[in-house]
């Protein structure tokens, strides 16, 4: 039997190939003459503002975007929409603008490095925080991850910097270490995306005492870059409000790449969206119907896992189990793609904790998370594609939508059994806590 050390070195190795990898394999793809696609959405947009043209224009956008070398594809809907449709939060620019200033050669180049290097971290923290409870398991769940994450160097989307800034932020404030590094972190996360990580953000200040104020100095870096870019988006577009949220309408419409819908452009591809609604829309495509039903069950679960927070006692254990939950209805709530969904990676340690404590609940966990994590990467959901399209999967009748839920919407499924289990074990936290992970905490 291969000693704890062992297990632990081996797994770093096989963590950082798989890192290795996603990363060449990312490359490889994004060679490509439309590749880095997102990247080249928000590169094109801050070197519009720079110009001192408007990023939230199509035509100022598309003029940027073709004079720095991208290709337009003729008569393509995604190419609209996806590049200079632009529907970024302001914050973006102010943090992209160094690497803007670059060539968009170095330029890409600089922005594939730092999201390696983020991101990779980021799993290496989770993998470690699991490993020194179940090290086996942590590097099953922090491989999966790792080596099916090809599509974030390829398309350069900013969803890879801010859940390895998540990542690095959570890491530092339950580890103590590094703690004005974390605050940075997820200051920075939370002005790309605030959909992304503002769920977490908001544990910290719900947990209290020294985590509160890290989340609330985390919050004042957000609010100065958020001041900055207002200032200076205000000053060269006035009337850049009423431009972006026609954007956000048009992409989010009937027939924009993010409806949620079954029959959307991006319905049935591998980067379909991945919240409760697009679930829901199998059975019925009615956004009146399928939003309310999202926002209602996951809204009520949010409130319980509030509640929960705010009135139980804070413990390291208590906190994985807290941001486990938090994650998967992050993703599950409002509109994500498998690339957001990639901040499962929270999950590992909690899942380690409780298979140390062996028995039913530990095997649960295990499975529980790996599919989430699995269904978040590109290989799986690349092959069910395949699958269904072969099927000519439709949804016609029960039958057809039940097989169409399991085939065009794994990741939704899976984030939906994951955020209700651990809930229900972060319910219970104290009870648990008492049986089997309190003694591995202290080990």
């Amino acid at each position: 039997m291969p000693s704890v050390g062992n297990l632990r070195r081996n797994g770093l190795i096989w963590v950082l190939v798989c890192i290795l990898i996603s990363i060449l394999w990312g490359i490889s793809i994004g060679r490509g003459g439309n590749a880095w696609i997102d990247f080249r959405a928000v590169y094109a947009g801050t070197r519009c503002l720079l110009h001192q043209h408007n990023p939230y224009s199509v035509s100022d956008l598309e003029r940027e975007y073709l004079s720095e070398g991208g290709q337009r594809p003729p008569d393509s809907p995604f190419y609209l929409q996806a590049i200079v449709l632009y529907v970024n939060v302001p914050t973006t620019f102010v943090v992209v603008t160094p690497v803007a200033l670059l060539p968009w050669g170095p330029a890409h180049i600089l922005w594939m490095l730092i999201t390696g290097c983020v991101f990779g971290l980021s799993i290496l923290l989770m993998w470690s925080a699991g490993a020194g409870h179940a090290p086996q398991v942590s590097t099953f769940l922090a491989c999966i991850l790792a080596i099916n994450c090809a599509s974030i160097f390829a398309a350069g989307n900013t969803a890879g910097m801010v859940v390895g800034l998540c990542g690095i932020a959570v890491w530092c404030f339950l580890k103590n270490r590094f703690v004005w590094i974390g605050i940075l972190c997820l200051g920075i996360s939370l002005a790309i995306k605030p959909h992304d990580v503002g769920l977490v953000w908001l544990y910290f200040v719900l947990a209290g005492g020294a985590y509160r104020k890290r989340a609330l100095r985390s919050f004042i870096v957000t609010a100065v870059i958020g001041l900055t870019a207002f200032l200076w988006v205000s000053h060269v577009v006035p009337n850049w409000m009423h431009d972006w949220q026609a954007n956000l309408a048009t992409i989010s419409a009937r027939g924009g790449i993010n409806e949620p819908g079954p029959n959307s452009y991006s319905g049935r591809s591998i980067y379909t969206v991945v919240d409760l609604q697009a679930a829901i829309s199998i059975f019925r495509d009615d956004p009146r119907f399928y939003n309310i039903a999202s926002y209602a069950f996951c809204g009520t679960m949010l409130l319980v896992w509030a509640i929960r927070t705010l009135r139980t006692r804070f413990s390291v254990f208590k906190a994985w189990l807290g941001l486990a939950t938090v994650t998967a209805f992050t993703m599950l709530i409002t509109y994500h793609r498998p690339w957001d969904a990639r901040l499962v990676m929270l999950a590992i340690p909690p899942c380690c904790l409780l298979w140390a404590g062996r028995g039913r609940l530990g095997k649960t966990a295990f499975w529980i998370t790996t599919a989430a994590v699995l269904f978040a990467g590109d290989f799986p959901l690349a092959v069910f594609k395949t699958t269904a399209d072969a099927l000519r999967v439709n949804t016609d009748g029960f039958g057809r939508q039940l097989e169409a839920l399991v085939l065009i919407r794994p990741e939704s499924i899976a984030l939906l059994a994951m955020g209700v289990f651990y809930l229900w074990t972060y319910l219970r936290a104290d009870a648990i806590e008492v049986e089997s992970a309190e003694p591995n905490l202290r080990a």
